[in-house]
Parts: structure tokens; C-alpha cells; sequence
């Protein structure tokens, strides 16, 4: 068993690689009803207050597996039944309560929400007129009100979820932008992203069996802090197996877009980066003013991606990576021409398991086709270091000025801070997760989250420059 943070994250591997299993072995049908059973086999290993309401929720999961509900846009949903356990949140008076006189609690309250109970004199809320202002808990000397906020909408820093009238999540599909903070967070997995693993079985499958096509997989930089129990090598073997005709590295296309990043930046004067798509949808949905200035240029995995199809126009591409927002990406109509399917490092576990390769036996396949600037994109700062590289290998006499920020609450501060006309600065690296990629919701672990584990695996590299690495694979 792969090595995850949680055991949300064990279970959706588990319903991924049955699900793989069956469409490989051509028995989905026959499995479908009998998967439950497998990945939840008796009373005892239950989850939930008993075995067919898990094994109802494993069916959900499983629907998700295959693509979820073909009505709704976003690449995130909610399994509403699995999503009953969390207490409704907002503001409570803890037990710190000292039933005081001062009741600066109430005074604080414009809404006539706190009440006082007559026999211990301590305080409570009328939950029917409380609006979770806070006004009350930032009155409070004992710090006895506190603000119980369920963990999915804690982590949604863009406020796109709340509860339905059946007190279960609810995603507005508007405000979201796909950062999968949700997915992670949530203790009980009733946040999940689709997933297109049926798909990608049956395009290696056309393309091993009918020989129609060749398959690249591109793969994300941070992929050097994941499957720690092998050798990168050896994943790169591993994932050939799966029927890949190759693997490029997205950091490649990252290599592309710092250098071309670089002479827009100079020709422009200000910029903001375009790598990550959660940061770009950030800025469409919650900063108009700003979009003006996003990069054009695309992101490193389109642009990598668009460069094979150049050289392979019959080509099948499949981007593999820690990334739920690269699923929507995928389906812009800028991008979707280029890239044909989005994998995430627990789908890809799930793949390679299902095969049931012996990953620890193979041979090693080197990745060695991109610079170091390029590989430490998956890093925050990495793209910022790469274009004050960029400008110095162009002979630039351009000032770059850049800042990077990861996480969406420092990404709107710098955001807010670019609005104004005395910025000092002149150029935004925004990376949603936090750390960057390495922080990515769909990596197997979160342990080696360590810029210093991305900068090994980029002075590794072959190129010692950019140039170089786009002259030898592109030119």
C-alpha cells in the first residue's frame, strides 16, 4: 500500500485502482455492484454508522471515479451523503464562559443574538438572529466565544462553499477555482474531484492494441517529491509500461514560458504569471481590473504540450501531476486542442497498481530534458528565479522587480497591494497551493513539501541553462 497523509486519501486510491482494475480485466459492469463490498468487506472496517451506508457512499465515490455528473462543469463535487457529519459551525460560547457582569458580549452585539441563561448566568446565541459577525468573540476577555467553522469552508479561501438547505456543502460553481483545498481538507472525503482514469485506460489501450496513435505523458516537476519508496527513474519506467510512448517533463515547457515570460515582461513593464490556473482564475473571478496584464503566454504544460503535437499531430497527450485545477484548464478552448487528458499522482498510483507493476525491479529511464530553472517550478519562487534568469541569458537591461507568493490569502494581499499606482514591483509569480506545486491537494503525501527536494532535483539536471534547453529540444 502507497504511503498517503490521510486515510480520505487511502480510501479514493482504493475505489481508483478497483475502478482500473475492471475496465483493464473489461468486467466494470459485472464488478460494479461488488466493488462496495471489496473496499468496504465487512462491519468491522466501517467508517460510517454502518456498512451499507459505506458501501452507498463507496457507489458515489465510484461515479466520481468514472466522471462524475456529466451537468456539472466543475472538475470538484460534493457527495452530499457523505457529508453529515460536521457540526453546522459559526459562533458558540464555549464552556470558558464565567457568566461575568461586565457582558461586553452582549453590548457588542447589534443583533440582540447573545442571551444569558437564568440559572448559571452563562451566555449563549440565538443562532436565528446571529449574523457570525464576531463582534461578540472580539468582546470576550475569557475568549469564550469562538468561531467553529466546518474544515471544508475554512479552506476555501475564495468563500465558494456553504451549506444547502440540508445543512450539506455546497460548491458555487462561480466563486470556485479549483485549488482542491476542499479535497484535501475535508476529514470525511465528501469533497472528491472527477476523475478521467476510465478514459485514459482506453486511449493507451487504442493505442497498444490498434496501434493508432502514440501517447506522451507530461510529467510535473514535482513529481521528484512524490513515490519516495523509488527511484524517479524507475516511476518513469513504470509509467512507459502503462503503454506511454515517452515522457517529457512539463519543466521543459516551463524552460519556454520563462524565456518568452521574460520578454514580455520587459516589453510590458508589468505582469503577473499565468502557470498556475488556479491563480489566473483567481484573478479573472475576484480581480477584472488586473486580468489585463495575466501573461499570454500559455502554461508550461500546454506549451510543452502544443510543441509534440507540432512534431506528432496524431498524438494523444495526458498531463500527470498534483493538480485538480489543471482538469479545468484542460478544457479551455486555448488548451484542450493540445492537451487531451489530465492524471493526477493518485490516479497514476492507482494505474500502475492496478497493472500491478513491480516499480522497485525496473530499470531506471532518465528525464533529462529540461534546465534547472525549469524543474524548479514546482517550487515557489522557481518561476521568478527562471525569468531573472531568462532576462539575464537575453542580454536584457530590464529591471525585473518580481515577487512570489503561494497560498490564495497572500496571493490576494499582493493581488490588492498591485492595484495601486505605487507598486514597487513589476512582476507576480501566484502559485494557489501553498509552497507551490509541492503543496499540490492531489500529491500522495504532503512530508516532503521541501524547496530544497525541488533545487536537488533541478541541479540534476542535463542543461545548465535555458537557452540550452530550448535549443537542443525545440530549435
Amino acid at each position: 500500500m502507497p504511503h498517503f497523509d490521510t486515510r480520505v486519501q487511502e480510501l479514493k486510491y482504493r475505489v481508483l485502482k478497483e475502478i482500473a482494475k475492471a475496465v483493464y480485466s473489461n468486467t466494470l459492469l459485472e464488478d460494479y455492484n461488488e466493488i462496495p463490498k471489496r473496499i468496504s468487506p465487512g462491519p468491522k472496517s466501517t467508517m460510517r454508522c454502518c456498512i451499507y451506508k459505506e458501501r452507498a457512499i463507496v457507489l458515489e465515490r465510484m461515479k466520481l471515479a468514472l466522471g462524475g455528473n456529466k451537468n456539472i462543469d466543475n472538475v470538484v463535487e460534493v457527495i452530499k451523503i457523505a457529508c453529515d457529519e460536521c457540526p453546522l459551525g459559526g459562533y458558540e460560547v464555549t464552556n470558558r464562559c464565567r457568566g461575568c457582569i461586565a457582558h461586553r458580549c452582549e453590548q457588542a452585539c447589534h443583533k440582540e443574538a447573545i442571551k444569558f441563561d437564568e440559572r448559571t448566568r452563562a451566555a449563549y446565541i440565538d443562532k436565528t438572529k446571529c449574523i457570525n459577525c464576531g463582534m461578540c468573540a472580539k468582546a470576550c476577555q475569557y475568549n469564550a466565544i469562538q468561531n467553529f467553522i466546518r474544515p471544508c469552508e475554512q479552506s476555501c479561501k475564495v468563500r465558494a462553499i456553504s451549506m444547502d438547505e440540508d445543512h450539506a456543502a455546497k460548491i458555487d460553481d462561480s466563486k470556485c477555482i479549483q485549488c482542491g483545498a476542499c479535497v484535501y481538507q475535508c476529514p470525511f472525503g465528501a469533497i472528491m474531484d472527477k476523475s478521467y482514469i476510465k478514459e485514459a485506460i482506453e486511449i493507451l489501450r487504442d493505442s497498444d492494441n490498434c496501434k493508432k496513435y502514440p501517447v506522451y505523458a507530461i510529467v510535473a516537476p514535482s513529481i521528484a517529491t512524490q513515490f519516495k519508496d523509488y527511484k524517479l527513474g524507475q516511476v518513469v519506467s513504470a509509467i512507459k509500461k502503462l503503454g506511454f510512448q515517452d515522457v517529457v517533463e512539463a519543466a521543459l515547457g516551463a524552460d519556454m514560458v520563462s524565456y518568452n515570460e521574460a520578454k514580455e515582461l520587459a516589453e510590458k513593464g508589468f505582469l503577473t504569471s499565468s502557470c498556475c490556473p488556479t491563480f489566473v482564475a483567481f484573478i479573472k473571478k475576484n480581480f477584472p481590473t488586473l486580468v489585463e496584464h495575466i501573461s499570454s503566454n500559455l502554461s508550461p504544460m500546454a506549451t510543452i504540450a502544443r510543441w509534440i503535437k507540432t512534431q506528432h499531430p496524431e498524438c494523444k497527450i495526458m498531463f500527470i501531476g498534483p493538480c485538480i485545477s489543471k482538469k479545468q484548464e484542460i478544457r479551455q478552448e486555448e488548451v484542450k486542442k493540445y492537451v487531451d487528458l489530465t492524471l493526477t499522482f493518485e490516479e497514476l498510483q492507482a494505474l500502475i497498481d492496478a497493472r500491478e507493476i513491480d516499480v522497485a525491479s525496473l530499470e531506471e529511464s532518465q528525464l533529462d530534458n529540461a534546465s534547472y530553472y525549469g524543474r524548479i517550478f514546482a517550487r515557489s519562487g522557481g518561476l521568478t528565479d527562471a525569468v531573472k534568469q531568462a532576462l539575464k541569458e537575453q542580454g536584457s537591461d530590464f529591471e525585473a522587480k518580481p515577487v512570489f507568493v503561494d497560498g490564495i490569502d497572500n496571493c490576494r494581499l499582493m493581488l490588492n497591494k498591485a492595484k495601486s499606482a505605487n507598486r514597487d514591483f513589476n512582476f507576480i509569480e501566484g502559485m494557489g497551493c501553498v509552497g507551490g506545486c509541492i503543496g499540490g491537494p492531489c500529491n500522495l503525501t504532503h512530508e516532503m513539501r521541501d524547496k530544497n527536494e525541488v533545487d536537488k532535483y533541478g541541479h540534476e539536471a542535463k542543461e545548465t541553462s535555458i537557452k540550452d534547453s530550448i535549443a537542443t529540444f525545440v530549435e
